[in-house]
């Protein structure tokens, strides 16, 4: 069945066969609602195995990517809520980021502008970041009385920028620049404000003619081997990519590079 998104922009490219997901708050950063969460969870989940789409753009619309949960309609909202209530929201907003990275196609975060809470752990679980110059981030949980270890932020960005910066970013919870952001390895490019979205297409349009299953299984890899030792690790290795080379893709790679052309990846 189609997606059919309500609280935000979702649009395929039936000849590239790139999603591009648009947050559609525009007057509010972007924040996010109940809605939005769910919506996201669910999309996310759904984009594992939709037909016509092989990579996936996250972007937001006007002057920010997401400034983080909506202040009244959820921060407010969550004083009326009981224990069961709290766990409830919490494990939805910790799906989002898990169906994300469970997702099997590539996503590439086009941050425009301000990446800051839960945005900034949206932002930190897509596999690529195109940042604009304006693109500061900031982990403000703290700064709101929570811990900085949310929806997964202190397994990601640890990760992604080493011990050191990502203690001072959950601990402190203030911006940083998105050139700081670049040369600690959290953003991949940053780049002209309006070259952000067509620079992350182009990246998503280039992951989407690369070999599907490939890239689905190393993004799996990433995650999965974080709790190996090398020993478990190698063995795994050794495992998935014996039965890549049995996939059509692999042959197809190989016919290409014979006959001096780009490969055909199956669709």
């Amino acid at each position: 069945m189609p997606i059919a998104a309500r609280s935000f922009l979702y649009a395929v490219n039936p000849t590239t066969a790139v999603a591009t997901i648009t947050l559609n708050r525009p007057e509010r950063l972007n924040a996010l609602t109940f809605e939005v969460y769910a919506e996201l969870r669910d999309t996310f989940r759904a984009l594992d195995s939709e037909p016509g789409v092989r990579a996936i753009v996250l972007t937001g619309a006007g002057r920010g990517f997401c400034s983080g949960g909506d202040v009244e309609d959820i921060i407010g909202a969550l004083f009326s809520r009981d224990a069961r209530g709290l766990r409830e929201f919490t494990r939805m907003t910790c799906d989002v980021i898990l169906n994300m990275r469970r997702c099997r196609r590539p996503i590439v975060a086009a941050l425009n502008g301000t990446v800051a809470g839960a945005g900034a752990v949206i932002a930190a679980a897509c596999d690529f970041r195109i940042a604009a110059e304006s693109a500061k981030i900031a982990f403000l949980f703290v700064r709101v009385g929570l811990s900085g270890a949310d929806m997964g932020a202190s397994w990601l960005l640890p990760r992604l920028v080493g011990l050191g910066p990502a203690t001072e970013m959950l601990m402190t919870g203030e911006f940083t620049e998105a050139r700081r952001a670049f040369e600690i390895g959290l953003y991949h490019r940053v780049v002209q404000q309006e070259r952000v979205l067509a620079e992350a297409t182009e990246l998503a349009e280039k992951l989407a003619r690369g070999p599907g299953d490939a890239i689905a299984v190393t993004k799996r890899a990433l995650d999965d081997e974080a709790h190996l030792d090398l020993e478990r690790a190698l063995a795994y290795e050794a495992d998935v990519q014996a039965g890549l080379m049995e996939h059509p893709d692999y042959r197809e790679a190989y016919e290409a590079f014979r006959a001096k052309r780009e490969p055909r990846f199956r669709r």
